[in-house]
């Protein structure tokens, strides 16, 4: 509880084990809650109802902190706390209901609806045909089933429920016939549902039909738990329905449809709580594991992140996801060595997915670990059987690496062929333009290059920069000087683009000018986490003496500067 430890000491509040008050713990919950700190805040709101057991307002605070950090049985003790005392509040009937769902106790689910004590219209209609089922009444399921589908915007999550019900009690046939209706929409277009159809397909012995499904919803590059279904149906065997396999999971699949929803609603909190509770009625639901860590890793929340990813079993196809989740959760939380390590070990798991190799070569090249990178990227792009276009980027990823290990052969080539695969990339343009004007070799396709880039991308500042320190490269000052101006525009606060413009402003003889510009280079040097490009020795000496002079110590050609001065 180093945070929540932290956070005590910023409010000036005792630490744990000495003399607490109400109004420290309520202040710290409710800063914790501000921060997202979701673990701090359960633990506050759990000793503030120490001081005052009867306060709903607390109580409700602490059944949400204890569901957003997964700890039910928290969660349902408060809310019986709630509700014992007459409180109505609807995030303790989804307590309530998690904890009657994971208990099986059915019947306290269809009573707590009966009694409007539920979370809402959806949440209660779909609830109360799965409790019905799970009570062994599947005509009575049918019936409710029909009943939310009525109910306006509600009939695609009511049909799609009702197939999952039929399939989960061996009716494929009628399942199928659901999915064949097109009643449920969009929704049945969603990776769940089309590998919740296929295999009811299977299990009618409609394999060809299974692999279309899912040929046509996603095409030929799929996930690997796309591909293990897919190669799974093409040996002919039947096989099992595992997404729905008893009313607890259905009860579950309400809670993480629902999430699903949220999820595209901008309200992370709510979403949390309905997956958290999807996740606690069935531990082994993946993608529930999988939406809670994304959630929390968005959120900030990057400990809590952390543990969730690893929840996820190694025997399922979506580990590497969750594998990669956790490495860029680590990463945020600043963990470089823990991240790097997770990568690694899946690397030598995983290495034949294109996707781990390239996150592998992106975190070694911003840690400017370049041979590691090469080598990475290099494993990427021999998990392709043939060229794709999709490799543009790992070409012109390794392009970058071995242009910062000086292999510029190898680096061109990658460029090259990164601009075979998609010929007019922007940032493939712009770095092999900008490069080639760096070692003065063939200016005008260099030129032409970032000329295209910038009539792609015209609004951004790097290759607007580009342009104009490629006019000023080849001694075509006055052009440059509109183009850096404009870079300068774009990216007021970036060293480089100053810098530059600097250059230009003293090859055009406006010395004044290029002198505030190297300024404000240096200025803005030590916020600048991107590049070195930026030398403050060396605009330091230009403050001093000029970009003649200093050009003439380099060995560096000397610029035509224009006769006219605005003084020194």
């Amino acid at each position: 509880m180093l945070k929540g430890a932290v956070l005590a000491v910023a409010l000036g509040l005792p630490l744990a084990g000495s003399a607490n008050s109400l109004a420290g713990d309520y202040l710290a919950a409710r800063q914790a809650t501000y921060l997202g700190d979701y673990k701090a805040a359960a633990e506050y709101y759990g000793k503030s109802i120490l001081f005052d057991p009867s306060n709903g307002d607390l109580l409700e605070r602490a059944v949400l902190a204890s569901m957003s950090v997964g700890d039910f049985e928290r969660a349902v003790s408060f809310a019986n706390r709630m509700t014992e005392q007459g409180m109505a509040s609807q995030i303790a009937y989804m307590a309530q209901m998690a904890g009657y769902g994971a208990a099986e106790n059915y019947s306290d689910i269809l009573k707590q609806i009966s009694d409007n004590k539920g979370v809402g219209p959806l949440v209660d209609g779909l609830a109360k045909a799965w409790a019905e089922l799970g009570q062994g009444d599947m005509s009575a399921a049918l019936v409710q089933f029909d009943v939310v589908a009525k109910s306006d915007g509600l009939g695609a999550f009511a049909a799609y429920h009702k197939a999952l019900a039929l399939a989960s009690v061996g009716d494929f046939e009628g399942a199928e016939a659901i999915f064949d209706s097109n009643a449920m929409g969009a929704m049945q277009m969603t990776r769940r549902a089309v590998m919740a159809r296929a295999e009811i397909l299977s299990q009618l012995n409609r394999d060809a039909e299974a692999i279309t499904l899912i040929d046509d919803a996603f095409g030929p590059d799929i996930d690997p738990g796309l591909g293990e279904l897919r190669a799974a149906l093409e040996t002919g065997g039947i096989l099992p329905f595992s997404h729905v396999r008893s009313a607890r999971d259905g009860l579950a699949e309400v809670f993480y449809t629902l999430a699903g929803a949220l999820s595209n609603e901008q309200n992370d909190d709510f979403t949390l709580m309905y997956v958290r509770v999807a996740e606690y009625l069935r531990p082994d639901h993946v993608d529930a594991l999988l939406l809670t860590a994304e959630l929390l890793d968005k959120m900030g929340q990057y400990d809590l992140a952390v543990q969730a990813f690893k929840k996820v079993p190694r025997d399922v196809p979506t580990y590497y996801a969750a594998e990669l989740g956790r490495a860029g959760a680590l990463r945020q939380d600043g963990k470089v060595d823990a991240a790097v390590e997770v990568l690694t070990q899946l690397a030598e798991t995983h290495g034949n997915l294109a996707v781990v190799q390239s996150t592998l070569g992106d975190v070694m090249r911003q840690l400017e670990r370049y041979d590691e990178a090469v080598q990475a990227y290099t494993a990427a792009i021999g998990t392709y059987d043939m060229p794709d276009q999709a490799q543009w980027f790992l070409y012109y990823a390794r392009g970058i690496a071995n242009e910062r290990l000086s292999n510029w052969d190898a680096s061109e080539a990658d460029f090259r062929k990164a601009l075979e695969l998609n010929p007019e990339q922007p940032q493939v343009l712009n770095y092999l333009g900008y490069s080639l004007v760096e070692k003065q070799e063939k200016l005008d396709e260099a030129l032409a290059m970032i000329e295209r880039a910038v009539a792609a991308q015209p609004d951004q500042g790097y290759i607007v920069d580009s342009l104009g320190w490629a006019l000023f490269r080849m001694g075509r000052y006055d052009e440059a000087v509109g183009h850096m101006e404009h870079a300068a525009e774009l990216m007021a606060v970036d060293p480089v683009v100053n810098d530059h413009l600097g250059d230009v402003y003293w090859a055009v003889g406006r010395k004044l000018e290029a002198r505030f510009q190297w300024r404000r280079a240096l200025s803005f040097v030590a916020f600048d986490q991107m590049t070195q490009e930026a030398d403050p020795e060396r605009i330091r000496r230009k403050l001093e003496v000029g970009l003649d002079q200093v050009l003439s110590e380099e060995g560096a050609p000397s610029l035509n500067v224009a006769t006219e001065s605005d003084g020194n």
